[in-house]
């Protein structure tokens, strides 16, 4: 095992050059066990990312890229008829991996988006009435354009709920931009990075973060937050006790992966945005506006009472 938990996002900067901190929040997501929504314009390294952790990782990923015409039966699989055995038979779909990584996924219509569900949040899926469980680990990260951009269309409420961090990596700054053009000239430096972790390991750490102590303080830190969210008079829907879940398990993996035992209220302002920027509808446009959403959020925490 290696021996510091920071050598992980230390080999993706190898590749991820000037995010440390969308590393470390990607990270605790997967050692959380949930499930990740990047937003951004293309070329940003969304995809350089989830293949980045994959290899790091040495989980097996499938990638499925995200289109009007997708169905289904294209992500979870379908039944098929042997004639040698006169039966039907599961043949499994992409979903079936330990990293599923849904590129552009607002560009699906909602029937297929819909078929995630039952995934992200049980880990299983269920076809022709037949439900099978999913390999474990298990985790979705998936990518989604603007909204406005040509042939997108907003995710549901209840499937942006499911994502336990929303995160946006931005553009690099001029030195991280050098750093990678020179790291590009000859060869692609995702190539060489090395795997740090197995399955099992992974697994493990998954098991540490679940031990990881939250006092009664804390735990009444993170529900005043979700309710101050419900009585803000922007806000039309404010977090529901899923997304109180999330930042309780999110706060954990973010405080063991700075190598604590224990969660601070400075974990719970660290993971406070990526967990609830998704998680609020405001009552001026009626959706979810991760800008407006932001401003509002901070605050939200400037005026809660910190234990």
């Amino acid at each position: 095992m290696i021996e510091n938990r920071k050598q992980v996002i230390a080999e993706l900067q190898k590749v991820i050059v000037g995010k440390e901190k969308i590393l470390e929040f990607v990270f605790s997501a997967i050692l959380a066990g949930g499930n990740i929504l990047l937003e951004d314009t293309a070329g940003v390294g969304k995809t350089t990312l989830a293949k980045s952790f994959g290899r790091v990782l040495a989980l097996q990923m499938q990638r499925v890229q995200f289109t009007p015409e997708l169905i289904p039966s294209d992500i979870l699989g379908y039944m098929s008829y042997h004639t040698e055995t006169k039966s039907f038979a599961y043949e499994e779909g992409p979903i079936m991996c330990h990293m599923f990584f849904a590129d552009e996924l607002n560009r699906a219509s909602g029937k297929t988006q819909a078929a995630l569900l039952e995934a992200m949040e049980e880990k299983q899926i269920t076809v022709d009435k037949t439900t099978y469980a999913l390999p474990e680990p298990f985790f979705v990260l998936a990518t989604q354009n603007p909204l406005g951009t040509v042939g997108t269309q907003p995710l549901p409420y209840s499937q942006l709920d499911r994502f336990m961090v929303s995160l946006t990596m931005g553009y690099p700054d001029m030195e991280s931009q050098l750093a990678i053009l020179k790291a590009r000239q000859k060869e692609q430096p995702i190539n060489h990075l090395t795997k740090m972790l197995s399955k099992e390991t992974l697994i493990e750490w998954q098991n540490a973060v679940k031990e990881v102590e939250v006092t009664d303080e804390v735990l009444g830190y993170m529900i005043r937050l979700a309710e101050a969210t419900r009585n803000h008079q922007s806000i039309q829907i404010g977090v529901s006790p899923r997304g109180i879940f999330a930042l309780n398990q999110m706060a954990k993996a973010y405080a063991w992966l700075q190598n604590r035992s224990f969660v601070t209220p400075e974990d719970i302002y660290q993971v406070f945005i990526p967990v609830f920027s998704h998680r609020i509808v405001l009552e001026e446009n009626g959706f979810v506006n991760r800008k407006q959403a932001i401003s509002v959020l901070k605050e939200i925490i400037q005026e809660v009472p910190v234990p």
